[in-house]
C-alpha cells in the first residue's frame, strides 16, 4: 500500500479490478483505494500473473503493507522457484534450505520458514515511491507439540523436487491440548515478535484485559481480529471446534455488530454502529481542530439578488459560454474574488509556529462538494487570475471530478477561502466552520421569492442570505463586515463586476 498522499498512514480498498490468475501488465490499474482525502486508482508496476490478492474489498490497510503479489515469471516454474513480486516494499519469505519454492499456490504450505543465514531479499516497489524498509514483519509459524507439520511440508516439497523427503523422527507424545490451551503455551516460546493487530483491535484487547501474545490470529497475514480477542476473552463460550472461522467481510461484520448487541430477551438492538474512516474521519478531525483553534465569527446579510439571477439566464445563452455550465454559484464566486481584491487583508493565514499573519497574493478558491464518501473541499488554483468563462470551466471540472470521486489530494491542498452552497438543499443560512488553514468561508443560501421593498414599493423579488465565518485573529469585525457587504453589493448590482474590477 503506497503513500498516495502527504502523511497518510492507511487506505481502504474500495474495489479490485483483478483476481488470482489474471494476467497484468506494467501500468495497469489493479485496484481503487480511498484515503482520508480522496479515492485513488493504483497501477501495478509489473508484467505477470496475479499470484495472490491479500485483502478483501472494504479492508483498511496500513501504508507499507503488501496487498497483492504477482508472479513475474509464470512460465519458469519448472526451471526454478517462482518469483512473485509485491505491490509496495516488503520482505521476501525464503523457503527451506533443502526445498525449492512451490510452483502453484495450491501445493504449498501456508507460510514456509525463512532460510538460515540468508538475508531477506528486497522486492520491486511501486514506481515513484522508492524503496522503504517494511515496518510489518511476518510472524513465525506457530508450532504445536510435535514436528509433524514441518515434516509434512518437507515431504510435499521433496515430491515437487523429485527426491524423497528425509525420514521423520519418531514424534513425541503430544500433550493434551484444547482449542484455547495451545495458544498460550506457544506464544511465549515463539520469541519477541509483536502480535499483528490494528489499533482498534489493540484497544479492544486492552479494554477486555486480553494479552495479544496469547491470542491465536485468524486474520490475513496472521493478524489478530476483533473476533479473536472476543474469543480469547470468553473461552468458555467458544465452540469446541479447533478451526476458527475466517474474518467476515465488511458487510457481514456490520450485521454481526448489530446482532451481537441483542438484548437478553432476544430483541435486536435499535442501534447501528458505522466505522468512521476515510474522508468522513478526516473531515471530523479537521472540523474539530478548526473549531477549537480558530476563533470563529459569523455575520449575515440578506439582499435582493434578482438582477444577478437575470444575468445568469442571459449568460446561459451567450455564445461566449457555449458548452460551459453557468449557475448562480459562478457569479457568487466572481463577486467574492472582486471583494478580495478590494479587501486583500482577508486573504491571509495564521502561522502559529512563528506567530505571524501571512498575507497571500493569490486566491485558491475552495468549493465545498458533497460526495457519497463525505464532504470534500477541492480548490481552484489562482482563481483571481481567471476570466469569467475560465472560472466557469474550472468550476464545472471541479464539481464533475468530485462527483465521480476522482478528486486528487493535491486538488484539496493550499486553499485560502471557501464557498459552501447550502442553498441547493433549500437552507437559508448557517454558521459554517472554517476549512483548516483558511481565513474565511462563505455560505450561499437558497434564493426565494419574497416580498421586498423595491423602488419605494413592495414587490416580489428574489432574495437570498449570505453568511460569512472568519478567523477573528486575521479579520476583525470591521474588515469582515466590509468584505461581506462588498460581496452582497456586487450580487445586488452585478454591473459592479465591471466597475470594481
Amino acid at each position: 500500500m503506497p503513500d498516495v498522499g502527504e502523511g497518510l498512514t492507511e487506505a481502504e480498498i474500495l474495489k479490485w479490478f483483478v483476481s488470482v490468475g489474471d494476467t497484468v501488465t506494467d501500468g495497469q490499474v489493479v485496484c481503487e483505494v480511498e484515503t482520508a482525502k480522496a479515492a485513488v486508482e493504483l497501477p501495478i508496476p509489473f508484467d505477470g500473473v496475479v499470484h495472490e490478492v491479500r485483502f478483501p474489498e472494504g479492508e483498511t490497510v496500513d501504508v507499507g503493507t503488501a496487498i497483492i503479489t504477482v508472479d513475474t515469471t509464470p512460465g519458469a516454474a519448472s526451471a526454478g522457484p517462482a518469483s512473485p513480486e509485491v505491490l509496495e516494499a516488503t520482505d521476501a519469505v525464503a523457503s527451506e534450505p533443502t526445498a525449492s519454492a512451490p510452483t502453484s499456490p495450491e501445493s504449498v504450505p501456508a507460510e514456509p520458514a525463512a532460510a538460515e543465514g540468508e538475508a531477506p531479499k528486497r522486492q520491486a516497489v511501486l514506481v515513484g515511491y522508492g524503496v522503504a524498509q517494511s515496518s510489518t514483519k511476518r510472524r513465525p509459524r506457530k508450532q504445536g507439540g510435535t514436528g509433524v507439520p514441518t515434516q509434512a511440508a518437507a515431504a510435499v516439497q521433496g515430491e515437487l523436487n523429485g527426491h524423497a523427503a528425509p525420514a521423520a523422527p519418531a514424534p513425541e507424545a503430544p500433550a493434551p491440548a484444547g482449542p484455547a490451551s495451545a495458544a498460550p503455551a506457544a506464544a511465549p516460546a515463539e520469541g519477541l515478535a509483536r502480535p499483528l493487530a490494528k489499533p482498534p483491535v489493540r484497544k479492544l484487547a486492552k479494554d477486555l484485559g486480553v494479552d495479544l501474545a496469547t491470542v491465536v490470529p485468524t486474520g490475513p497475514n496472521n493478524t489478530v481480529t476483533r473476533e479473536d480477542v472476543h474469543a480469547a476473552a470468553a473461552p468458555e463460550q467458544a465452540a469446541p471446534e479447533t478451526v476458527r472461522p475466517v474474518e467476515p467481510a465488511p458487510a457481514a461484520r456490520a450485521e454481526s455488530a448489530v446482532a451481537s448487541a441483542s438484548t437478553a430477551g432476544g430483541d435486536v438492538s435499535r442501534e447501528t454502529r458505522i466505522p468512521v474512516k476515510g474522508v468522513r474521519k478526516a473531515t471530523a478531525q479537521a472540523m474539530v481542530a478548526s473549531a477549537f483553534t480558530a476563533p470563529h465569527v459569523t455575520e449575515f446579510v440578506t439582499f435582493d439578488i434578482t438582477r444577478t439571477m437575470r444575468l445568469v439566464q442571459e449568460l446561459k445563452i451567450d455564445p461566449g459560454f457555449a458548452g460551459l455550465r453557468v449557475s448562480p454559484l459562478l457569479l457568487v464566486a466572481k463577486a467574492l474574488l472582486v471583494a478580495v481584491k478590494r479587501n486583500p487583508e482577508v486573504n491571509a493565514a495564521w502561522d502559529e509556529a512563528n506567530q505571524e499573519i501571512v498575507h497571500k497574493g493569490y486566491v485558491n478558491l475552495g468549493i465545498a462538494a458533497a460526495t457519497p464518501r463525505g464532504l470534500i473541499v477541492p480548490n481552484i488554483k489562482d482563481a483571481q487570475a481567471k476570466t469569467l468563462p475560465e472560472l466557469a470551466a474550472a468550476l464545472g471540472e471541479l464539481v464533475g471530478t468530485a462527483r465521480e470521486g476522482k478528486t486528487t489530494p493535491a486538488a484539496m491542498q493550499g486553499g485560502t477561502i471557501t464557498i459552501t452552497n447550502v442553498g441547493v438543499f433549500g437552507v437559508d443560512a448557517g454558521t459554517p466552520i472554517l476549512n483548516p488553514g483558511e481565513s474565511a468561508i462563505l455560505a450561499f443560501g437558497a434564493v426565494k421569492d419574497q416580498p421586498w421593498v423595491h423602488k419605494g414599493k413592495v414587490k416580489v423579488r428574489q432574495v437570498t442570505t449570505l453568511a460569512l465565518s472568519f478567523d477573528h485573529r486575521l479579520i476583525d469585525g470591521e474588515l469582515g463586515s466590509k468584505f461581506l457587504a462588498d460581496i452582497a453589493a456586487v450580487l445586488e448590482y452585478p454591473k459592479r463586476l465591471m466597475t470594481w474590477s
